[in-house]
């Protein structure tokens, strides 16, 4: 079985690693990290909306390009190498994937042709604080077409123009659709480690909302399904950081010089650069089995999603951690940039659950398929 992209796919890989390289340079990053008021780079956001990126995945009657998952996982990964600042996961991972699978035909009429054109900007709103989001222990409800809570942290949640809701409602959780610029919703910029990708405190207060799809008090189930996907998307999108990272290690060892020779001539460097390539391997080859079973919607697709997610994740906090040591003293200031991938890492590790969440589904996932 081969698990490669195809030709074209590997253009778009290609093309899309051009224009980033060219239009999403540490500077551009740099000015959203060091300026408060802020939030994303509007410019590169307003030129990956004009391409249509967004809408790669979305079929063509709907607004979108209609290509297919695997030419999104290969966005991802050029978006990870270059710590793009866009809102781009919040919409294209989690908001359209939503509406993709479980939105009735008007929702996804009314949806997924803005979401693909960017004049919608999706976001994920599960989180209540620390914690997994569980229907037993939320706070949030919806009830007769209205939320009310508080969620936080909200990635891309000052940003968005639309959120993706997971409330009580019953005994059970359903998502709710609810759109941020609407009566009873409050929203408020927090810092994280990350700023680059920003996060919002949102404070719904009888909010009006529409249930996603048809099925009341089905939001866990929802939820699952729509986290397995997002997670192979994320993961290659941390594959192409920590390929970014090993490269910068890899470049400074052979420029740096001790005692007259570059410092990659040195046993020590040589094995952290080999630990850091390893498991970028690893990483890969997870993540590319995750893109099989998402753009073929195959069984295994929960536990291919667990593999990838655990792998990626320790891939990129590893070499993010270990690029920062290969460039030594210079590895920790300000003005190298091993700290922008460090940040990212570490803000990819936890979102949409964190590395131990996935652990545990993985373990669920393999004990089921054995007893099967």
């Amino acid at each position: 079985m081969d698990f490669d992209f195809s030709d074209d796919q590997k253009f778009l890989r290609d093309e899309a690693r051009k224009f980033l390289e060219a239009q999403c340079t540490s500077a551009v990053v740099r000015n959203v990290l060091d300026n408060d008021d802020v939030s994303h780079a509007e410019d590169l956001w307003k030129q990956v909306k004009e391409m249509g990126w967004l809408g790669a995945a979305i079929p063509e009657e709907h607004g979108g390009l209609g290509l297919g998952m695997l030419e999104m996982c290969v966005i991802a990964e050029e978006l990870g190498r270059v710590l793009a600042p866009i809102p781009f996961s919040s919409s294209a991972f989690y908001f359209a994937e939503a509406i993709k699978q479980f939105g009735t035909d008007a929702q996804k009429s009314a949806y997924l042709p803005k979401i693909a054109s960017g004049e919608f900007v999706g976001c994920l709103a599960t989180s209540e604080g620390p914690g997994d989001s569980d229907a037993a222990k939320l706070k949030t409800g919806f009830s007769s077409g209205k939320v009310s809570g508080t969620k936080l942290p909200v990635t891309d949640g000052d940003i968005a123009t639309h959120a993706l809701v997971l409330a009580k409602d019953g005994s059970g959780a359903s998502m709710a659709i609810v759109a941020l610029d609407a009566d009873g919703v409050t929203r408020t910029p927090i810092q994280t480690l990350e700023p680059t990708r920003s996060h919002a405190e949102i404070v719904f207060d009888g909010a009006a909302a529409e249930l996603l799809g048809n099925e009341v008090g089905n939001g866990m189930t929802q939820l699952d399904s729509i986290l397995n996907r997002a997670a192979i998307l994320v993961a290659f999108e941390q594959v192409g950081g920590a390929s970014r990272c090993l490269e910068m290690a890899i470049e400074y060892a052979n420029e740096r010089q001790a005692f007259g020779r570059p410092i990659g001539g040195y046993q020590a460097i040589k094995h952290k650069l080999a630990d850091m390539y390893v498991k970028n391997e690893v990483a890969r080859s997870n993540a590319y089995y995750g893109a099989w079973a998402l753009s073929t919607d195959a069984a295994e697709l929960p536990e291919a999603a667990a593999a990838a997610r655990v792998a990626a994740s320790e891939a990129f906090w590893f070499a993010s951690k270990e690029n920062i040591q290969t460039h030594g003293g210079m590895g920790f200031t300000w003005e190298v940039d091993c700290h922008l991938y460090y940040r990212r890492a570490k803000l990819l590790s936890v979102q949409a659950g964190a590395p131990g969440v996935w652990k545990e589904k993985l373990v669920t996932a393999l004990e089921r398929k054995n007893a099967a």
